[in-house]
């Protein structure tokens, strides 16, 4: 499979763009004109650069308002595409999208358009080049690819073929499908994009609106399969307009890009076994068991604050790692563990972030597959000196400069507690069990526009789906928040995006110098049981409004025993027609860091986001009271 990114999609000038699209793994480009026509080198510097990265120019594109026009225009717009001929062969292309014509002026008529392109194709044969006809969403006679098909067909003229781009055909709700009787070698070039369903005007939407596939709601594999079945086997390249992209990084933009066509066209070769696809044999989306554990980075200092509020959760100090200083904190199937080494991986997070979660484990089926895939999908691998006594755990680079380890049944890493840990006697006395069972959920916290590069990273790599965004309201402002889980809430992870800095999720990252995990839910059965044992070990849960229970009377009627007892344990409720969700959240450690008890009752399966401004204002009443040690 041939890759290609149109240099519309990202940001710079296009000598920057040229170096992001090549380091990302890209195969070639889409030049758009304007691009091109802004950057001061000659067609033939620009050929050669691109080529010295690495790159064929895959289309030079768009060519507009040609087929169907009146005298003069008509002649005018051969001229036009002349020069345009002209122009590529000096820039080293030999292919033009031309997009259907949307000017007032022009004529319509499948047999008109058919028999302009028919004569283009002799004009473009004369040149060595050819010409990809593309159905615009918004053409005004041509806005189906079905059409521009038929204009193609009628044309028969081996300089014109089709151009299809999913979003002009799946943003109108065309079936895929219709693409599966198309011959697969009159099919040019395919343009691919993705895009969350606004009902909006298509131009704008088009513009504004579309992400790299994965990303959206659009069923973009579906369009790839149908064009699969085609037999084409040339380029497949990225068209995205999207505002965040053009003022992002183009480096993390392009490595999105390059993850999200090979995670597609893995998809693609599952679906349909009987198809031959170009894309490298890779394990299937891995299954995960649970969260094995969380590492905390800290200082001695800070690791004394730390511990007390581990042990006011009811959790006990169980080993110590046989070379490092590294504490695993237990309850249920919880393992926590807090590293305070002076050298190492963890080491450096504590110094960028201060105490932060460095590192997240994951029980899978296969740790060793789970690193092919993810380096298949361009993630990085981690690893350090392993000391006697340790095991060399797979492990790669997270989204946001963390680690992610995986554990396995296979050879010794199940056992990974009883080697690499000695059993400790806390000499302080054991707190009361709070009956935490696992990690319900883990929290992370990055800027609004990073959230999309952080969901594609989950759901390529691991088998879960993404849930509806919800907009989480701060007093200072909206957080964009969305769920990746996998179907038996095994893993769960909930992605925050701040915008400004004056919310509490972005105050965290701005204090913390970057996206981490900003809290973690721990689950019970009994949550007022839970509750109990927390304040005979000192824990002290934040105070909520007493509003919020007037409030929440109104909305459910609560019988009077049941909302006294979540009053008076500053427990937050939610229901819905599945289950009740129940949610204590401790105070705020340093900068943002919190922890939350919950108790999910029937099907639950949300994160009570409709409690979520009640318990930020809480939060932050504790924060302006806090006296919250500075790095």
């Amino acid at each position: 499979m041939k890759t290609a990114i149109a240099t519309v999609s990202i940001s710079g000038d296009l000598s920057e763009k040229l170096t992001a699209i090549a380091d990302a793994g890209f195969d070639g480009i889409e030049i758009f004109e304007n691009d091109f026509l802004t950057f001061d080198a000659a067609p033939r510097d620009v050929g050669a650069m691109a080529r010295d990265h690495g790159l064929e120019i895959s289309l030079f594109q768009p060519f507009r308002d040609f087929e169907g026009m009146p005298e003069p225009q008509r002649s005018r717009a051969f001229e036009r595409a002349k020069r345009k001929f002209d122009l590529m062969n000096e820039m080293g292309t030999d292919l033009v999208l031309v997009c259907s014509n949307a000017s007032p002026l022009s004529l319509g008529g499948i047999d008109r358009a058919a028999e302009d392109f028919r004569d283009l194709g002799a004009l473009a044969a004369e040149h060595g080049v050819r010409v990809g006809y593309e159905a615009l969403a918004w053409g005004r006679h041509i806005s189906d690819h079905r059409d521009a098909w038929e204009v193609v067909r009628r044309a028969d003229h081996p300089n014109i073929g089709l151009i299809l781009d999913s979003f002009h055909t799946l943003a109108k709700g065309i079936d895929p499908d219709t693409i599966r009787s198309i011959p697969g070698d009159r099919i040019f070039f395919i343009q691919l994009a993705d895009a969350p369903k606004i009902d909006m005007d298509l131009l704008y939407w088009s513009r504004h609106y579309r992400n790299m596939p994965g990303e959206g709601d659009l069923d973009v594999t579906g369009f790839m399969r149908a064009v699969a079945a085609t037999g084409y086997d040339g380029v497949v390249s990225l068209e995205i307009f999207n505002d965040q992209f053009r003022g992002g990084s183009a480096k993390s933009i392009s490595v999105d890009g390059h993850r999200s066509l090979v995670y597609l066209m893995d998809q693609v070769r599952r679906q349909e076994p009987d198809i031959k696809v170009q894309v490298d044999d890779m394990p299937d989306r891995i299954s995960v068991g649970g969260i094995e554990f969380v590492e905390f980075a800290a200082s001695e200092a800070e690791a004394a604050s730390l511990t007390a509020l581990m042990r006011a959760l009811g959790f006990v100090r169980t080993g110590r790692h046989v070379s490092k200083k590294v504490d695993l904190w237990r309850q249920g199937d919880i393992n926590i563990v807090i590293n305070t080494e002076r050298t190492g991986f963890a080491h450096s997070s504590y110094i960028v972030h201060g105490t932060t979660v460095c590192d997240i484990g994951l029980r899978v089926d296969d740790a060793q597959a789970t690193i092919e895939r993810a380096e298949a999908l361009g993630a990085a691998l981690f690893t350090q000196d392993v000391k006697p006594g340790e095991l060399d755990i797979p492990a790669i680079r997270g989204v946001g400069g963390g680690v992610m380890h995986f554990i396995d049944g296979k050879s010794d890493l199940s056992r990974v507690w009883e080697i690499e840990f000695r059993p400790v006697d806390d000499d302080q006395d054991e707190p009361v069990n709070a009956g935490l069972t696992r990690i319900d959920h883990i929290a992370q916290t990055m800027n609004n526009e990073e959230m999309l590069t952080w969901l594609l990273f989950y759901t390529s790599i691991f088998e879960t789906h993404k849930t509806p965004m919800v907009d989480v309201v701060d007093p200072a402002g909206l957080v964009r928040s969305q769920a990746v889980e996998n179907n038996d809430g095994s893993l769960r992870l909930t992605l925050n995006g701040a915008e400004n800095r004056r919310t509490l999720a972005g105050h965290f990252i701005f204090e913390s110098f970057g996206s981490a995990v900003q809290h973690m839910a721990f689950e019970t059965t009994d949550i007022f049981a839970a509750a109990d044992a927390l304040r005979k070990n000192g824990f002290a849960p934040i105070t909520i409004s007493p509003n919020y229970y007037d409030d929440l009377d109104a909305r459910f009627g609560l019988d009077d025993e049941m909302l006294e007892a979540l009053k008076a344990n500053s427990i937050l409720y939610d229901r819905d027609g599945d289950g009740e969700y129940f949610q204590i959240y401790s105070p705020i450690y340093r900068e943002g860091f919190f922890f939350e008890i919950v108790e999910r009752r029937g099907g639950y399966n949300g994160y009570g986001a409709a409690n979520a401004q009640f318990r930020i204002a809480a939060q932050k009443r504790h924060l302006r009271r806090s006296d919250i040690p500075k790095r």
